[in-house]
């Protein structure tokens, strides 16, 4: 049984519609991310499991109960269900050990101690119990707001997102180390973001929303690898779409060569099957052009942005057509220069043209 159920959820604003007949489902020690643009429902959704909303239809169980329904509601400090906020909400006038503490006023001194303890000990801050919060970094804030979630040992922790007043590189790396105590923890938990980053750093999977509804509910790797739609592809990574021709099931030709397919290719909707003369769109990423100097396939570079080990080039092909490559910083070409090119395509991703 799924620690979490969301059926069919529904919910607007007035007229406007936000949440439209979303559904998943997030096991026991599973950790998922909510992701797409601003708007697109992913923190309304985030209100109606924690309890500040109310669905208009459909419903969501927390561990085989309904929590939520047009008929059922249970107060959000009933359902037992964690929240880490963007501004982490810390309390300044209380020490690290009693933010931790604030949610266990009913347990014993003992009990209290022990468990505000176990939390300092699993975020790293073991000694720094007596500090305030203002005598931390954003990282250790960060923490802390994490530990005190986590404290009441809730069957669910909401982060809304959580990182998104820190740098850049103290971003990357705190999203690491939420995932580990996370994991440590043994936490089901649903992220909120619009940064990609991040919820491939965090999530287990991942649920790309789109005007109130996730278009793919899937792995950080089949999202990349595998989208299902061309909003997905779009949304995730770079990538370009140069034109193709089918020439049998499983074989599509672009401008730089000739693609196998592991699985039966999308033709274009006025084809029955997959034949000659079916015209597709076929994805590129920019790890699948690689950089030869022996191939005979050239490209003129266009673009270039410096990325420490590696550059990523925007190349020119002779139609016109523009591709992205990544390659090692070592090769260093000028604007201008025509560069060797070859395809290695592990994921051939195909669309039907325009669509």
């Amino acid at each position: 049984m799924s620690l979490l159920e969301v059926d069919r959820v529904s919910h607007a604003y007035g007229k406007q519609a936000v949440v439209r007949d979303l559904s998943f489902n997030l096991a026991q020690g599973e950790i998922a991310c909510l992701l797409g643009s601003s708007g697109c429902g992913k923190t309304t959704m985030l209100r109606l499991i924690a309890g500040f909303e109310m669905p208009a239809a459909g419903s969501i169980r927390l561990n085989g109960v309904t929590i939520a329904s047009e008929k059922t509601h249970i107060p959000a400090e009933a359902r037992r269900i964690g929240m880490v906020f963007q501004d982490y909400a810390l309390f300044p006038h209380l020490s690290v050990a009693d933010n931790i503490g604030f949610g266990l006023r009913g347990q014993s001194a003992s009990a209290r101690r022990q468990r505000v303890d176990e939390m300092l000990e699993l975020i790293g801050l073991a000694k720094r119990g007596e500090r305030y919060p203002h005598e931390l970094s954003g990282g250790q804030q960060q923490r802390v707001a994490l530990a005190r979630a986590l404290a009441p040992q809730p069957h669910l922790l909401l982060l809304d997102e959580p990182f998104s007043n820190l740098d850049v590189e103290l971003r990357e790396r705190l999203s690491l180390e939420v995932r580990d105590i996370l994991k440590r923890a043994g936490m089901a938990a649903i992220l909120v973001t619009h940064d990609q980053n991040e919820a491939f750093a965090v999530a287990d999977m991942v649920g790309i929303m789109r005007e109130g509804r996730i278009e793919q509910w899937d792995t950080p790797y089949n999202l990349y690898h595998r989208p299902a739609t061309r909003h997905v592809a779009d949304f995730i990574g770079q990538g370009v779409f140069l034109p193709g021709e089918v020439l049998s099931r499983q074989v599509v030709e672009v401008e730089l060569g000739r693609l196998d397919s592991e699985v039966p290719m999308e033709c274009a909707s006025s084809c029955f099957e997959c034949q000659r003369s079916c015209r597709l769109d076929v994805l590129l990423r920019p790890d699948d052009v690689i950089h030869d100097d022996a191939s005979q396939v050239k490209a003129e570079v266009v673009a270039k942005a410096f990325r420490g080990a590696e550059f990523l080039y925007t190349l020119r092909l002779a139609s016109g057509a523009q591709v992205l490559s990544l390659v090692p910083s070592h090769h260093n070409h000028a604007i201008g220069e025509s560069i060797g090119i070859r395809l290695d395509v592990d994921h051939v991703v195909t669309f039907p043209q325009g669509r």
